[in-house]
């Protein structure tokens, strides 16, 4: 992977008062479509984004219009979270921080409209929202709104994740071990299915640490200005703690992911899965879970088969194999 210039990051303005806000600016959402897409097959899963060009900022929005059944792992010391339910019909992941949370709410407004506004317990529609920190790469406080949360709702298909600077992950970025070393990253997904046991893994990555490849390669993130070459942070914190030039990690940071199975497991084991894939993601981005990110998996069951030749051990490895290939996609 080249050091190409539309993967570098400006040093953005937006700290100083007088940023431009959604009250400032005309905002019209608009559809969020990344470089690729990757297809999978899941009934029942339907995958939405939308961005404001302005801000540059987006959400991506998954709809379960049947409900999934949902275990949350979330790890570090900067997690942005909203609702964390047991089942969900809708999960959000949207840029703006603490501000995207609205979009979560512009979802959970759409579903109550789409069930004709019925309000008895079993016709509630279970909406969990999740944030990253993307402003450090960004000129404008503009957020992700209800608006633009209702938009990417509607713009939600069957079989198909957007991939790339795109939905949640427009404005996200990697590598902040120094802001002239962060590079840009975005949103990935991957799919596989063996012996109809399917598995498919979506993630926004939006890291302190570096995306790694399979060869043990950086290929985006921490890039040396004086080299060009990308290296594991681990290589400079180690030459800083032996008396070399101090480094420090940039605040504001979380990877989302999210975690959609066939397999119908119990409760405990669901919840297990995710623990285990999570942990597994810190062989693609490194360093991983740390006090200034707010890393969050989410794993939903449609519960349509049963495990098959493995238990859900096997079922974690194999599905720790498919979300390192989400991660490198969302810097191809």
């Amino acid at each position: 992977m080249s050091n190409a210039p539309e993967t570098r990051l400006a040093r953005p303005s937006a700290f100083a008062p007088g940023a431009l806000t959604n009250d400032d600016a005309e905002l019209t959402p608009q559809p969020s479509e990344g470089r690729a897409v990757v297809p999978f097959d899941l009934p029942g899963v339907l995958v939405g984004t939308a961005e404001y060009h302005e801000g540059p900022t987006g959400c991506t929005v998954l709809h379960f219009p049947d409900g999934v059944r949902t275990a949350i792992d979330a790890r570090g010391g900067a997690v942005g979270l909203s609702g964390g339910y047991d089942i969900h019909q809708a999960i959000v992941f949207a840029g703006g921080s603490v501000y995207g949370l609205e979009a979560a709410a512009g979802v959970g407004t759409e579903l109550l409209h789409r069930v004709e506004n019925r309000t008895h317990w079993a016709a509630l529609q279970h909406v969990s929202g999740a944030v990253i920190y993307d402003f450090s790469a960004r000129d404008t406080a503009i957020a992700p709104d209800a608006a633009l949360g209702r938009a990417a709702l509607r713009n939600a298909k069957p079989g198909k994740f957007p991939v790339g600077r795109c939905g949640a992950g427009r404005t996200a970025s990697v590598g902040k071990i120094d802001f002239g070393r962060a590079e840009f990253a975005g949103q990935g997904a991957a799919f596989r299915e063996i012996g109809g046991m399917k598995v498919l893994v979506a993630t926004v990555v939006n890291a302190v640490g570096v995306v790694v490849d399979r060869d043990g390669r950086v290929v985006r993130g921490n890039v040396h200005a004086d080299t060009g070459e990308r290296k594991l942070p681990v290589e400079d914190y180690a030459l800083a703690a032996g008396g070399g030039q101090p480094v420090g990690t940039l605040a504001g940071n979380t990877t989302l992911t999210v975690l959609v199975t066939n397999v119908r497991l119990p409760e405990v084991s669901l919840r297990q899965l995710g623990t285990q894939v999570h942990s597994s993601m810190h062989r693609a981005i490194q360093p991983f879970h740390t006090e200034i990110d707010g890393d969050i998996l989410f794993t939903c069951t449609t519960d349509e088969v049963d495990l098959t030749g493995i238990t859900a051990t096997g079922l974690g490895a194999i599905a720790s194999e498919v979300a390192w290939d989400a991660v490198l996609s969302s810097v191809e």
